[in-house]
C-alpha cells in the first residue's frame, strides 16, 4: 500500500472521525466556538503537521500512535479552540501515544474563553524596582510596581502575572526568581545552558512561566463543568499520563530519556523552542488496530 493510501485511511479513521463528533457536539448546544475559530481549519492545520511529527526511533507518529490517541488528540485541541498553526500547542509522541500540549499562547487563548478573562498581563521586576502590595485572604492585592529606567539592565528577581476577570476583580500571580527557576529545572533540557532560551531570553521566559502559572490556577478553580474545561483537564492529564509512561519504560531499560528541540517545563505546561516536537523512545509492540476511540 502507497504512503498516500495509507494516510488516507488514517486520516478517514481519525480525522473524519472527530471532525463528526465535533458538528455532534455543535448540534447538541454542547461546543460553541468563537466567531474567528473555524474548526475545519485547525484540523486541516493540524493534519498537515502530524505528517512531520515522529517518535524517538524517527518513525511517524501517524505510524506508530494508535489511531484512538491520534482521535482524541484532535478532539482535545479541537475543542478547546486551538490551532497549532498559530503555537497555540504541539502534538508530541510518547510510545504508542499521541499528546496535545498546550503552549504559553494555548493556555493564555483558553483561559481568556473559558473565564471570561478580559486581559492578561505580565512584568519581570529587575534588582533595584520598588514593589509593595498587600496580602489578603492569601491572594496579592493592590501591587505597585515602580521602576527606574536602567533597572532592565540588572538581574531578575522575580514576575507577576495580572489577570482582570471577568466581574473586574484582579487575580495576580507573583513569584520570585527563586520559584521561576525552580519550575525551569524541572524542564526535560537543560535551561542553565548558555544556548539555552532561558539563558538567551530570561525577561520573556519569566513571564512565560508566572502567566503559566496564574492561569493554570485561574483554569482550576473554576466550578465550569462545561465540555470544554473537560477537554482541558482530560488533555493535562492525557499529556503526564503519557510523559509517566514514557519515564517508566525508560527506566525499564536503563536508558536516559532525552527530549529534543522541544522544552517542557512540567510544573506550568510550558512549552519552550523548537519547530517540531520531541521525538520519543521506539516501543517494543506494534500499535493494534482498533475501532476508533469509543466515544
Amino acid at each position: 500500500m502507497s504512503n498516500q493510501n495509507q494516510l488516507a485511511m488514517i486520516k478517514k479513521d481519525t480525522v473524519d472521525i472527530v471532525a463528526n463528533k465535533v458538528k455532534q457536539f455543535q448540534e447538541s448546544g454542547e461546543l460553541h466556538f468563537p466567531a474567528n475559530y473555524s474548526p475545519e481549519n485547525a484540523m486541516k492545520s493540524a493534519w498537515l503537521l502530524l505528517q512531520d511529527v515522529k517518535d524517538k526511533s524517527n518513525t511517524p507518529a501517524l505510524q506508530a500512535c494508535s489511531k484512538d490517541s491520534i482521535a482524541n488528540s484532535l478532539l482535545d485541541m479541537v475543542v478547546q479552540g486551538l490551532n497549532p498553526a498559530k503555537k497555540q500547542g504541539y502534538f508530541i509522541a510518547y510510545g504508542k501515544t499521541l499528546s496535545f500540549q498546550r503552549s504559553y499562547f494555548g493556555t493564555m487563548a483558553v483561559t481568556l474563553r473559558t473565564t471570561g478573562a478580559k486581559s492578561i498581563d505580565a512584568a519581570v521586576i529587575y534588582e533595584g524596582d520598588d514593589v509593595d502590595y498587600e496580602m489578603m485572604n492569601g491572594r496579592v492585592t493592590d501591587l505597585k510596581h515602580k521602576q527606574k529606567f536602567g533597572n532592565q539592565d540588572k538581574p531578575i528577581i522575580g514576575a507577576y502575572c495580572t489577570i482582570i476577570e471577568k466581574d473586574g476583580s484582579i487575580y495576580i500571580e507573583l513569584m520570585t526568581i527563586a520559584e521561576i527557576e525552580k519550575a525551569w529545572g524541572q524542564s526535560k533540557m537543560n535551561p542553565k545552558g548558555e544556548s539555552s532560551t532561558h539563558k538567551k531570553f530570561p525577561q520573556e521566559m519569566a513571564k512565560r512561566t508566572v502567566i503559566n502559572r496564574a492561569c493554570k490556577k485561574l483554569l482550576n478553580a473554576s466550578d465550569d463543568n462545561s465540555l470544554v474545561m473537560k477537554h482541558i483537564h482530560a488533555s493535562d492529564e492525557a499529556f503526564e499520563e503519557a510523559q509517566l509512561a514514557e519515564e517508566i519504560q525508560g527506566n525499564a531499560n536503563q536508558e536516559i530519556i532525552d527530549v529534543e528541540g522541544v522544552e517542557v517545563v512540567e510544573e506550568t505546561g510550558e512549552i519552550l523552542g523548537g519547530e517540531n516536537p520531541p521525538e520519543q523512545k521506539e516501543e517494543t509492540t506494534e500499535p493494534a488496530d482498533n475501532n476508533g476511540p469509543g466515544w
